[in-house]
């Protein structure tokens, strides 16, 4: 896979959660060009095209950031407020897939910019049927200023 052309960027630290969300989408259809990161600092990395990623094409902007918020090295909240703030990457949609559903957690992010913040479902069919909903949503339907 090429790192200039990826579609989706999925930020979780938790391996079983991350195959589950690849599985969903798959399953469900989309097939976009896609990249697990591990972590918050990772993330960052690749959006802005430092560290290992540094010889990606920063012009190419991926279509969606599914973003984990409790992470190691550098949490949600920092990667969001990273690519919020930047006017080069401000317009990339970012979901947060998260087990939060405190209060602070989700004002926190829609301050910071966030375009949707999903409490993961526990049951795996809602999961499943979550996920899908997600990437049939911000991936065929969502129109982007690009």
């Amino acid at each position: 896979m090429a790192l200039d052309s990826v579609d989706i960027v999925l930020v979780e630290d938790n391996p079983d959660d991350a195959s589950l969300t690849i599985r969903a989408l798959r399953k469900n259809g989309i097939n976009n060009s896609l990249i697990h990161l591990k972590d918050g600092e990772e993330a960052i990395d690749f959006i802005f095209c430092r560290g290992h990623y540094s010889q990606r094409v920063f012009g190419i902007l991926p279509r969606l950031i599914v973003l984990d918020l409790k992470m190691p090295k550098v949490d949600g909240i920092e990667v969001l407020k990273q690519v919020k703030s930047d006017a080069r990457t401000c317009r990339i949609p970012v979901v947060l897939l998260t087990s939060s559903n405190q209060e602070q957690d989700i004002l926190k992010s829609y301050q910071l910019g966030v375009n949707s913040y999903i409490v993961k479902p526990v049951e795996f069919e809602l999961f499943v049927k979550t996920v899908a909903g997600m990437g049939l949503y911000w991936l065929m339907m969502n129109q982007l200023p690009y």
